[in-house]
């Protein structure tokens, strides 16, 4: 396609912010029917050669495979506008394809106007059509709005086409489904299901296994490498890369992140982030942005990581919070452990060096920097940066009271 232009109306910035500059925009400040609406592209198109395909917006579901055929269907028959036909199993609210005895084309009769005999026809117009480019503006220069919707149809130009002995052709699509169209939630549910599954066909024929893909949810622009196993109730977003002999546990949401080859995700979230082969986490650890999890790390259960690099080797397996840290290999990082970050008005960063240990429940106060080789003792609060091969202890002496405890009031747990 040499140019794609998309004509709005009604939420046009909503449809601008979601396709960006893929394409161009033309603006339809009144809805007035089909025909107006593709007329409005005149001064981008009237002086341009060749074909233009036109299709509705609410169709998502047409294949590259579906639209070729049709294109070559179009130069075989030396036609001057080509329409996408399907058989529909139930054609209330298409407009009907009317052919003669020969089977050629004689109109298209929209719902609201046709005729008891015509609403039986159960060919009906997809809303898919492609025209010499020329012949269509002529045509839309000769088209009115005498009809019961007061509108400019389309379709009134292939009259006016087929009414000058123009070549007018109809190619019958095999597949209905595709030119669904979606006006309400539930036609976006079935549409969302045939687009699932064929995304989850698609990933499956490439050597993936997906235990259930009826309840995984998988968007278009991901890639996933062979022998990766993809677990009930996963999503994956936003052009995530997934390598090669992975496992994506149930439930594990992955969006906008790259997890390379051998890595284990057990039902968790990851965000932006970044996971390189041999790691793994989870269940219920979630990864925000700007996080990078180096070679063979672990990330135990109720972890969470955010703007900060994890380096090769190293290990935290439980509730532990890393934000803004730039964090060595293989350190060990016990239970409880708190990057604090934030004090109150801006983020500070953190620095853990190679082959340190923090102790359980310990708090680094940022920003410190600990040398490689150091030692934090369990329930530590670091305030001040440590030293290679340091040992640093932060914590009040424990105190035993004899007897105390009768004087309280707690008795046991009732």
């Amino acid at each position: 396609m040499d140019n794609i232009i998309t004509i709005v109306g009604y939420g046009a910035e909503d449809v601008e912010n979601e396709l960006g500059n893929r394409c161009e925009y033309v603006v339809q400040d009144q809805q007035l029917g089909t025909g107006d609406a593709v007329a409005r592209a005149e001064g981008l198109l009237k002086d341009s050669d060749g074909e233009t395909l036109v299709i509705s917006g609410d169709t998502p579901l047409f294949t590259a495979a579906t639209l070729k055929q049709l294109f070559e269907y179009h130069e075989q028959k030396k036609a001057t506008a080509t329409i996408l036909t399907s058989q529909a199993p139930d054609p209330a609210g298409y407009g009907r394809i009317v052919r003669n005895n020969l089977g050629i084309v004689e109109k298209i009769v929209e719902q609201k106007d046709a005729t008891s005999e015509e609403q039986g026809i159960h060919e009906i117009n997809t809303g898919v059509y492609v025209f010499d480019n020329q012949a269509l503006f002529e045509a839309l220069h000769k088209i009115n709005n005498d009809n019961a919707q007061g509108e400019y149809y389309l379709t009134d130009a292939i009259e006016v086409l087929k009414n000058e002995g123009r070549t007018i052709a109809a190619y019958k699509m095999a597949n209905f489904n595709e030119s669904m169209g979606v006006n309400d939630r539930v036609a976006q549910a079935r549409a969302t299901h045939i687009m699932q599954d064929r995304i989850n066909r698609y990933h499956m024929k490439n050597g993936v296994t997906i235990v259930n893909p009826d309840a995984t949810y998988i968007d278009s622009d991901i890639k996933i490498g062979q022998d990766t196993i993809i677990e009930p109730g996963v999503q994956l977003q936003n052009g995530t890369e997934i390598g090669s002999n992975c496992v994506i546990g149930a439930h594990s949401k992955i969006s906008g992140s790259k997890i390379h080859d051998n890595v284990h995700v057990f039902s968790s979230v990851i965000e932006d982030a970044e996971m390189m082969p041999g790691s793994d986490i989870g269940p219920n650890s979630h990864l925000r942005p700007g996080a990078e999890i180096g070679k063979n790390v672990h990330i135990g259960n109720f972890c969470e990581v955010k703007s900060a690099t994890i380096g090769e080797g190293t290990k935290m397996g439980h509730l532990t919070y890393v934000g803004n840290a730039k964090l060595g290999k293989h350190i060990n990082i016990g239970c409880g452990v708190i990057f604090a970050n934030y004090d109150g008005a801006h983020k500070h960063t953190s620095t853990v060096g190679d082959d340190s240990f923090i102790g359980s429940n310990s708090n680094l106060i940022a920003p410190v920097h600990i040398a490689d080789h150091t030692f934090i003792a369990a329930g530590s609060t670091i305030t001040d940066d440590m030293n290679q091969y340091d040992m640093g202890i932060a914590r009040e002496r424990q105190t035993n009271k004899p007897g105390y405890y009768k004087k309280l009031p707690f008795k046991g747990a009732n």
